[in-house]
């Protein structure tokens, strides 16, 4: 059989989609095998969030090309929605599938011989309606599953609804049921994601409320995270429930953007920063540990320097543990092209930079603050100059000295000084040493 490569460009839940449909690949009997080496089909599953997107997706097909000049190489996802033409006249590219057909490589194409001609799949993005189940691993021990897609905001700088569509997801019994696959597989974490994972079962009498309660009851899975949900939609509730779960960890991703209200005003997002200031105490109040990252956009057409400087105070004051920075990239058909004044690009990377030494100096508060407490660590399997890494509960990395025993376990592990590569120095418990050597030993 064929050899496909896969390349993904994005978010995890891109990543997610592309084991998809590398999975569907391996049931029709083709071989995987890396983007790096000779295949007769690669894949390139884009992204549409930055400007860079047309020249990162044309580098990649070079990089395809070098390998095997006469591949089929195909180029699907978000910025395949947006922008299908420019693809096209990528040189080398055999077909381009948006939003409705990147799951229908198999049925559209069967021979997957090269074109003279690229042939474009591009319908109207309201057309793709269908969720399309989906998860992926970074490791072996945790999971990311997609339990919703698209998303019916209209934020002034965002193209994911012109590229993905409206928000839709499954229904809980079948999130449940790939939850339970995965934990049949070995992994101890499953991390819930979307690309609005809060809006989940919208329309629907279902929400992503409901659905952690589920998640919750599932046997075998260990531990509980999601990824990034707006501040608007993270109810009480949620924090409250997260507060007595023994599996849904301590740690929540909030996108801020801002904290000037006038700003997120400008970007038409759907609260102001009081209301995210409240949920961060509510977090800290009930979960002193809790870790809480913000994802922050600077140069935004409209942010002045008094109204950076309101929001970078606003994030300063507030008991967060990292960032996330993006630097604000023009997109067509945004909003945002509308608005005045447009901020210089060396203006917009000063104040990146600024943000980023206030998430390295927020990071270092967080971990160090742990040092001489036990926490439970969920070791990867990897070797990094002689150290096994995990996380903590609460998201703190964490290094022992390399044991493959330990893999895909979760270990009482007391935090020591932190490295210059950015995680603590642990040592497992006595108890825990004796319980793996016990183990280790009936196993030997």
């Amino acid at each position: 059989m064929k050899k496909v490569a896969f390349k993904t460009l994005g978010c995890k839940l891109n990543y997610s989609e592309t084991m998809a449909i590398q999975r569907d690949f391996e049931n029709e009997g083709y071989d995987i095998t890396d983007f790096d080496e000779q295949a007769d089909i690669y894949v390139v599953n884009t992204c549409s969030v930055t400007q860079s997107a047309n020249s990162t997706c044309r580098r990649q097909v070079r990089r395809a090309l070098r390998r095997n000049p006469e591949a089929f190489v195909a180029v699907i996802g978000c910025y395949a929605q947006l922008e299908p033409e420019e693809i096209a006249e990528i040189d080398g590219v055999d077909a381009v599938l948006g939003a409705k057909n990147k799951f229908k490589l198999l049925e559209l194409f069967d021979d997957f011989e090269k074109r003279s001609e690229p042939i474009v799949y591009n319908s109207d993005v309201n057309k793709a309606v269908d969720f399309h189940n989906a998860f992926s691993a970074d490791d072996r021990t945790r999971a990311f599953l997609k339990v919703q897609d698209g998303c019916s905001y209209n934020c002034s700088f965002c193209t994911i609804p012109m590229a993905r569509g409206e928000s839709r997801s499954p229904n809980i019994e079948a999130v449940i049921e790939n939850a339970k696959l995965l934990v049949d597989e070995g992994f101890k974490e499953v991390v819930v994601t979307g690309v609005n994972a809060g809006d989940f079962g919208r329309g629907t009498d279902e929400n992503f409320f409901m659905l952690l309660q589920e998640l919750d009851t599932v046997g075998g899975l260990e531990r509980i995270r999601f990824s990034s949900v707006e501040p608007n939609l993270m109810h009480e509730k949620i924090i409250h429930f997260t507060a007595e779960s023994d599996k849904i960890q301590p740690h929540f991703h909030m996108p801020l953007q801002s904290g000037s209200d006038k700003m997120l005003g400008l970007m038409r997002r759907r609260y102001q920063s009081d209301l995210y200031r409240q949920r961060v105490e509510l977090i800290k109040e009930l979960m002193p540990d809790a870790a809480v990252g913000v994802d922050v956009i600077t140069g935004h057409p409209g942010e002045t320097a008094e109204l950076f400087q309101e929001s970078y105070d606003f994030i300063d004051n507030l008991p967060v543990s990292y960032l996330h920075v993006f630097t604000y990239s023009e997109r067509p058909n945004t909003h945002a092209l509308n608005i005045e004044p447009q901020v210089q690009d060396s203006v917009r990377k000063d104040r990146t930079h600024k943000l980023r030494r206030l998430s390295k100096k927020k990071r270092f508060e967080f971990d160090t603050s742990f040092a001489e407490d036990i926490r439970p660590v969920l070791f990867e399997g990897a070797e990094h100059n002689g150290a096994m890494l995990g996380w903590t509960d609460n998201y703190v990395r964490v290094g022992i000295p390399y044991n493959p025993q330990y893999e895909n376990k979760i270990l009482p592990v007391r935090l020591g000084e932190r490295t210059k590569e950015g995680y603590l120095i642990g040592e497992l418990t006595p108890e825990a040493k004796k319980e793996q050597k016990v183990i280790a030993e009936l196993v030997g």
